[in-house]
């Protein structure tokens, strides 16, 4: 199964939904997961390659490469039928390499924020993904929310972006969530990240995995 997260706004939260989720995956539910850093600044495979300095054992590996990369390495990693595969994506659209990626996706977590740029830049890969895989799961997560903040855009946002998908439960803005590294997720982030995969999981990844 290929998962990719992405959103062609930089900075909507890809690289942090993308760790939460390859742990929910691995250590929640004991999951087989590659995670593919294909974001031009490869945070990930960066923050996996100092883990491994500090000989910490993660449970899955993170691989650095180019959306050029992707038909070869998918031709390997799809042979495996119970194998997991998250993509980060980079942040923009108008790179051809990302068509391949965005036909063969079996689920996409589109994080973005309330703000009138990212949601503009939201609707934008929305259309163009779309357009290439019209029948694939969207799912649009909120992030960084902040409690105490009124969004006067909410509800024309969430209107808008039904249309190609479906909004899941606000992931609020907490400092612990600088705290997630390639081999765990705080205990007191998991409240907030439950609600947000425990249903999708069932509903479109355990079901169509071994």
């Amino acid at each position: 199964m290929l998962i990719i997260i992405g959103n062609q706004k930089g900075g909507a939260g890809k690289s942090t939904l993308t760790l939460l989720l390859a742990n929910f995956l691995t250590l929640v539910k004991k999951r087989k997961v590659t995670v593919i850093d294909m974001d031009y600044q490869q945070s990930l495979a960066q923050k996996y390659e100092k883990a491994k300095i500090l000989e910490h054992t993660d449970p899955y590996e993170i691989i650095a490469a180019g959306l050029e990369h992707f038909p070869s390495m998918f031709t390997v990693l799809r042979q495996s039928p119970d194998h997991i595969v998250i993509i980060d994506l980079p942040g923009k659209l108008d790179d051809d390499g990302l068509m391949p990626v965005f036909a063969s996706a079996d689920l996409v977590f589109c994080p973005f924020s309330y703000d009138e740029f990212s949601f503009d830049s939201t609707i934008l890969f929305s259309v163009v993904l779309k357009k290439i895989n019209k029948d694939i799961p969207v799912f649009f997560v909120p992030n960084r929310v902040k409690g105490n903040v009124k969004y006067e855009t909410q509800t024309e946002v969430e209107l808008q972006l039904a249309r190609f998908g479906t909004i899941t439960t606000a992931i609020s803005d907490r400092v612990d969530f600088q705290r997630i590294s390639t081999f765990q997720t705080p205990l007191v982030l998991y409240p907030i990240i439950l609600p947000v995969f425990e249903k999708i999981y069932e509903s479109h990844i355990a079901s169509n995995t071994g």
